[in-house]
């Protein structure tokens, strides 16, 4: 059966029931904690330029690292040797260097390295301290040159710099006057576009070459949305994300010289449209990827389109991605996923279709002993249809269950279907496990997006509590267990969960959460500055909406609180400062109750070292253990 994303109450009541049913026979087996969270064996696999090499990175000393071996076979080796911190991202220079970003303990304040494919010559390219780098062009074709962002100037703001990766040598190429937001190069690496913002109104700027100044093409409100995704291949043109005149985000292809739309590439009636990508050896497009309830792929290539069909045949079951290739494209890395499986690597080579296996990522977790995720849709009280995904726990009966109630990050984001580790580990423990696209979430269109604005804690939280009511009317979730966890905007919600609905949850979980909107608003991060003002229009402002601030903050209704109540937090957290989560600790000390509150000093948004991954959900294990299942 294919479920989409219409997917009818009946319908899923009677594949609740076929699940039931069928895996009562089996008792799932229960699988150990640091299974699930422990780092993967391999992953990141990616080809050097000429196709010779592979890279992927694998734990040192518990934190992941680079290793390349050549694909004509031979021992891989191991070329960094990191052990504070695990890298954050790593792609090829060419053929004999690559590049990897990391930060420390958590600030964000990410530095470019490079180091040779013998693990040679490594080097910290950005030493700067309280600096954050970005990568703006790789600059694919050429030897040794990228082109990179940093607030080196000024915190608030990103120059562009052209950085040799060999020498380290510093050029910058581009001055930031205070409030451009984003760059574009065309296909040759040339500055021709810039996004400015005035923290509510977005410009597009434009130049024919990086000798003219910047011309304005359009300003737009934050609210409508024109991303420039690349240049056509005559460098005239751009294809771009657009939701101008329309509700949902479309591929159009613009002409920025005369400032007009051409055509529309590909657009949705259901969902928003975001990404394409293209064949830099034919210079021809090649696919678009939108979400419905999962990934899926609209090709504009039959070259492409056959690639697809030929994995999907020989890895039927699973989403395929192709995650890099070699330059004349006929060497590829390809890796496989789905909700019960983080999936396997491997290699494939075009010519003699053949397909190799790399590695599987978590080879220790079997997909038959894992729980489906399965698409389901509800109305709210005000009539709108959320969609969200339900995890059932694997042999026992979808009736009167403990429940997770799990809302997603962000909050201008989205679930979806994956393999997700925190709902796997849940339901393997024997919860059910309910996440939802509240109103606001991404994917689903302007209105949807706009009907959130100052609704933290009011609307957006009357979506998550009818996602719990109509989980109990269908008899699924039993009402005296159930829930709320979530990090991010999802710890938010926690907090707002247990205070302004507090006899719905008989406990909840606030992972690195906001308490406080009003000293959230002034510790966000310096680079986030220029977006202050749309954050007053899109959450509240400080003067204007003080009162809705309020109201809308946990932190002063603590007294509403009457559920248990675990807090975890990275003390070096840029996003959402320590102090958020202080505040609702003190505060429910205050009122003599005794709150599990786990910090770790190396740590930011959320926590990356495993070690404290695993004190981390050892303690959510306990702590829903005696307030669900005792």
């Amino acid at each position: 059966m294919k479920l989409t994303n219409r997917f009818p109450t009946i319908i899923l009541m009677m594949c609740i029931l076929f699940l039931s049913v069928s895996s009562l026979a089996q008792a799932p087996k229960k699988i150990p904690m640091r299974d699930f969270f422990k780092n993967p064996e391999k992953s990141a696999f990616t080809l050097s330029l000429d196709g010779k090499y592979v890279a992927h990175v694998e734990p040192y000393e518990r934190r992941m690292n680079i290793f390349v071996q050549p694909i004509s076979g031979g021992e891989s080796k191991r070329i960094t040797s990191v052990t504070d911190r695990d890298l954050s991202g790593y792609f090829w220079k060419g053929s004999d260097r690559l590049l990897f970003v990391k930060d420390f303990g958590g600030d964000e304040n990410f530095h470019l390295f490079a180091v040779d494919r013998e693990g040679k010559e490594m080097k910290d390219l950005t030493p700067f301290d309280s600096v954050r780098v970005l990568i703006i062009d790789d600059l694919r074709d050429h030897p040794t040159d990228v082109l990179v962002g940093m607030n080196k100037r000024v915190r608030e703001i990103f120059d562009v710099y052209r950085l040799n990766t060999g020498t380290g040598e510093l050029t910058m190429v581009a001055q930031n006057p205070g409030n451009i937001t984003g760059w574009v190069t065309d296909h040759a690496g040339n500055i021709r576009i810039a996004t400015t913002t005035d923290g509510v109104n977005t410009s597009i700027l434009y130049r024919d070459t990086e000798k003219d100044t910047f011309q304005n093409v359009m300003t737009t409100n934050f609210k409508e949305s024109f991303g420039p995704l690349f240049f056509t291949f005559d460098n005239k043109n751009i294809y771009a994300v657009s939701n101008l005149g329309r509700d949902k985000t479309a591929i159009v292809e613009y002409d920025i010289a005369n400032k007009k739309e051409v055509s529309v590439i590909y657009e949705r009636d259901d969902v928003d449209v975001n990404g394409m990508d293209y064949s830099r050896l034919r210079k021809v497009l090649t696919e678009i990827g939108y979400i419905t309830w999962k990934v899926e792929h609209k090709f504009l290539d039959k070259e492409t389109e056959d690639l697809y069909a030929k994995l999907e045949k020989q890895l039927p079951g699973y989403e395929v991605t192709v995650v890099s290739s070699d330059k004349d494209e006929e060497v590829f890395t390809v890796s496989t996923s789905s909700d019960r499986t983080r999936g396997s690597f491997y290699l494939y080579e075009k010519k003699s279709d053949k397909l190799t296996k790399l590695a599987d990522r978590s080879p220790w977790l079997e997909e038959k002993d894992l729980a489906e995720m399965k698409p389901i849709e509800y109305k709210t009280r005000d009539g709108l249809t959320i969609h969200g995904y339900l995890t059932l726990p694997k042999g026992k009966e979808a009736k009167y269950l403990p429940v997770i109630v799990n809302p997603h990050g962000g909050p201008w984001a989205r679930d979806m279907w994956r393999f997700n580790a925190e709902v796997q580990f849940l339901a393997n423990r024997g919860y059910a496990v309910l996440q939802m696209n509240f109103r606001g979430s991404t994917g689903y269109g302007k209105k949807f997006w706009e009907i959130s604005f100052k609704q933290w804690g009011k609307s957006m939280q009357d979506d998550i509590s009818d996602g719990v009511k109509w989980l109990i009317s269908q008899g699924i979730a039993d009402p005296k267990r159930v829930a709320i966890y979530g990090g991010s905007y999802g710890g938010y919600a926690t907090l707002a969960g247990l205070t302004f609905t507090p006899d719905l949850y008989a406990c909840g979980v606030d992972y690195v959460g906001v308490s406080n909107l009003f000293t959230f608003m002034r510790t966000i991060p310096p680079y986030w500055k220029p977006y202050l003002d749309m954050f007053y229009e899109m959450v509240g402002d400080m003067q204007k909406d003080s009162t809705l601030l309020a109201s809308a903050s946990p932190v002063f209704h603590v007294d509403n609180i009457k559920a248990p109540l675990l807090v975890a937090q990275g003390a070096k957290d840029p996003r959402v400062n320590i102090n958020e989560s202080n505040q609702i600790v003190d505060a429910l000390k205050k009122k003599g109750i005794d709150v599990p509150y786990l910090v770790k000093e190396n740590e930011g948004h959320g926590f990356r070292n495993e070690e404290n991954r695993f004190d981390f959900y050892e303690a959510m294990e306990k702590f829903l253990e005696k307030h669900l299942l005792q």
